[in-house]
């Protein structure tokens, strides 16, 4: 099974277009270190041939341009495409915007928890995805799955499961606030990603508020894990000038700290632990940075664009 990181980054990728914080004006001098990042999405394929995207992010137009194995082949009309499904973990923005790219009358299928298919269904813009051509499947958490393509199983096994995290913020209902902000289980997802011929399998949580109890059990000693690196220290935002908002509030946790991430999995004997997802405010996106030196020395990687894994 081939893994193909698309985007690393979280919403606004780096550099941000509106954002002159240090990561992103550096990133747009060419300053060493920096890599530019686009929207976190991850590729999936058991045969190289048939693709299954994690996630459609708002940059997936460039992410395919990038990616020769996502471009149409020369051998098969004028119109075809290597992508023949989507699974979805939350109901971001930088989840589902990308689905707008995939219109043009091309046969593929959208999995997502009900919670997510309902966000689709209320906002018509979503329709310019023909639904005689892209079909929706709710996906039952908890339970495997065979992905399939318009033309059948296309190798890749799926189950999905309730992550600690929150609503998408244009879906936060003011009125719960006191109660996680309107959040239900199904609003954000981790996934059991398996190839059916060699079993070998890996997860991808790119949105995570807390490790729970729940969360550490499925994790623990996992091959492979793709995880949420949005934020290196709670109030870096706000310490930056940002945004005046704390990493709890946007439901993610931080990778320092003796609640985070690095810390929280170091009982959890995980044998390959990628950070993605990751904002531009994160100091351990800086190669040489003692913030990337901790993350290393922890024993995470950070992914980046163009990031390929084969297991």
């Amino acid at each position: 099974m081939l893994i193909k990181v698309l985007g690393s980054a979280a919403g606004g990728g780096l550099p941000q277009w509106n954002c002159n914080g240090r990561n992103s004006a550096d990133t747009r001098k060419g300053v060493a270190g920096l890599r530019a990042r686009t929207q976190a999405s991850v590729a999936v394929s058991a045969d190289g041939s048939d693709w299954v995207l994690l996630n459609a992010s708002p940059d997936l137009r460039q992410q395919i341009n990038e990616t020769p194995e996502l471009q149409p082949a020369t051998d098969k009309g004028p119109r075809n495409s290597p992508i023949k499904a989507v699974v979805l973990t939350n109901g971001d923005v930088d989840a589902i915007a990308g689905l707008l790219t995939l219109r043009e009358a091309q046969p593929l299928i959208v999995y997502g928890s009900q919670r997510v298919l309902d966000v689709l269904a209320s906002n018509s813009v979503f329709d310019v995805l023909d639904a005689s051509l892209v079909a929706r499947r709710p996906m039952a958490l908890g339970r495997a799955f065979a992905v399939e393509g318009p033309r059948g199983p296309v190798g890749i096994e799926v189950e999905a499961f309730p992550v600690p995290g929150k609503v998408a913020l244009y879906l936060e209902d003011a009125a719960k606030a006191g109660e996680g902000f309107g959040t239900q289980e199904g609003d954000t997802l981790g996934l059991k990603v398996t190839g059916t011929a060699s079993n070998r399998h890996f997860f991808y949580v790119p949105n995570c508020a807390k490790l729970d109890d729940g969360m550490r059990k499925k994790l623990k000693g996992a091959p492979l894990l793709f995880f949420d690196g949005t934020l290196y220290t709670n109030d870096e935002m706000i310490v930056q000038g940002l945004m005046n908002k704390t990493g709890d509030r946007i439901g993610h946790m931080n990778m320092s700290g003796a609640n985070g991430t690095m810390a929280t999995f170091k009982d959890l004997e995980v044998k390959r632990k990628v950070f993605i997802h990751i904002n531009n405010s994160n100091p351990a996106l800086r190669e040489g940075s003692p913030e990337r030196a901790a993350v290393e020395a922890s024993g995470w990687e950070v992914a980046y664009d163009g990031m390929a894994i084969r297991i």
